[in-house]
């Protein structure tokens, strides 16, 4: 087996030839074909895989059940743009979404296309329902591409260098990270809860209209926000009239152990974001919340030619049988309570892993260049990332320093490859540790 094969060397030639250099590769491999948790390559290579698209093929590659639903609705209508002539498959998709998202308030529901689309619509919606204009997100967070949604993004390269300026009345809280959090981790969320307070007040909390939030960081390295945080977080959006929008797109449809993260963390947003995990591939995302809120832009407000596809639709509806019908979410924490399990056993033998954290089966392992230090170590994680991928593993970096490496396999992915996986894993840990 040669991994990158000379297929995918010929191609990736192509590649720079054809397209722009923006879009990044986490591995030089073409893929062919794929099913479950394994990706074929135009080699014949079969590869595990740990990314799962970016989770987003949290039910596994062309799921049957999945492709059954999609070839149906193509057969039938591939596109009308909802806002010319509506279709059903829309409406089911947010009523399902209305229902299984947190809160026992009544809601509605928004289609776009991608993530990035949500997070932009979502913070249009907050500020025609508060009528104000500033916005707080928070350290390390990564929210998406567009203009918006890049000016809420944190991390400065790759995803915002030279495309500045970016959008006003924006604001950075601290992320409370037990891992480096100065005061510890007994008192990161007394403390940063503090400092987002003394935030608010340099802004004015009048004029705060929204504060977005990823429940688990996803590019910023699978941490989960800690329990009171929230509670104090929420409390505060409460008294003062702000709207609470939890960023799902990475953490949702089963990829913590729970539909979504936010209920493990005992939170009901007043909108949530979604897209990703929502319809297994197909391009589609969504806005759901508190249905005064999400009616509070005019009508023609918000829209779009394609948001709401009736074949995404047909996949997300296709999504949710699937979770409701089969034993997906018991099997997701199955799945946590392995991986967490074989990567704190690591931590002990290899003293470059100086974190491991994570909600459910979303986990990940910091890689630092001493444990004591903490010194980030992306050198490292770049080297383990080039063994996996070599020896038929695929999986994926994140955070600020560039320094984790996440899991994200389908939830579906067998006993027998998920063990392979971990043994390439450990592996080329051993590599990196010599």
């Amino acid at each position: 087996m040669k991994i990158p094969g000379p297929k995918s060397e010929e191609l990736m030639k192509r590649r720079h030839e054809a397209v722009a250099r923006g879009p990044f590769h986490c591995t030089q491999i073409f893929a062919k074909s794929a099913k479950g948790a394994v990706i074929t390559d135009v080699d014949g290579n079969e590869l595990i895989d740990f990314a799962a698209g970016i989770g987003v093929v949290n039910v596994g590659h062309c799921n049957p059940h999945v492709v059954e639903a999609i070839q149906r609705q193509a057969a039938e209508l591939v596109h009308g743009s909802f806002n010319v002539t509506p279709y059903e498959r829309y409406v089911q998709v947010a009523e399902k979404l209305n229902q299984l998202t947190p809160g026992s308030f009544k809601k509605k529901t928004f289609l776009a296309n991608s993530g990035a689309e949500a997070v932009e619509n979502a913070i249009k919606i907050a500020r025609a329902f508060t009528n104000r204009p500033a916005i707080v997100s928070f350290e390390h967070g990564f929210h998406g591409r567009t203009y918006m949604a890049m000016t809420l993004t944190a991390k400065d390269k790759p995803y915002k260098t030279g495309f500045g300026p970016f959008n006003s009345e924006v604001y950075r809280a601290p992320y409370p990270d037990p891992y480096r959090w100065p005061g510890g981790a007994e008192r990161v969320s007394a403390e940063c809860f503090a400092k987002f307070e003394e935030l608010i007040q340099q802004i004015g909390p009048a004029k705060v209209a929204a504060v977005i939030f990823e429940p688990v960081l996803g590019e910023g390295g699978f941490i989960p926000f800690p329990k009171d945080f929230l509670a104090s977080l929420s409390s505060f959006c409460k008294r003062n009239g702000t709207v609470l929008i939890a960023d799902e797109i990475q953490s949702g449809f089963g990829r913590t152990g729970t539909l979504f993260a936010s209920e493990q963390l005992g939170l009901e947003p007043d909108l949530i974001t979604l897209a990703k995990g929502l319809a297994a591939g197909m391009p589609l995302s969504a806005v759901t919340g508190r249905a005064e809120i999400m009616d509070a832009p005019i009508e023609g407000g918000i829209g779009g030619t394609y948001g709401g596809n009736p074949v995404a639709c047909a996949a997300a509806l296709a999504v949710f049988e699937l979770f409701e019908k089969g034993d997906l979410l018991a099997r997701s924490k199955r799945l946590g309570e392995k991986i967490e399990a074989r990567l704190r056993g690591w931590q002990q033998k290899y003293s470059v892993i100086g974190n491991v954290r994570g909600l459910g089966p979303m986990q990940a392992i910091e890689l630092v260049k001493d444990p004591k230090s903490k010194e980030p170590n992306p050198e490292a994680t770049k080297a383990l990332m080039a063994y996996c991928n070599r020896n038929g593993l695929i999986i994926m970096s994140a955070g600020t320093y560039g320094n984790v490496i996440r899991l994200l396999m389908p939830l579906v992915i067998e006993d027998g490859q998920l063990e392979r996986g971990f043994t390439i894993m450990e592996q080329g840990l051993q590599e990196i540790s010599k």
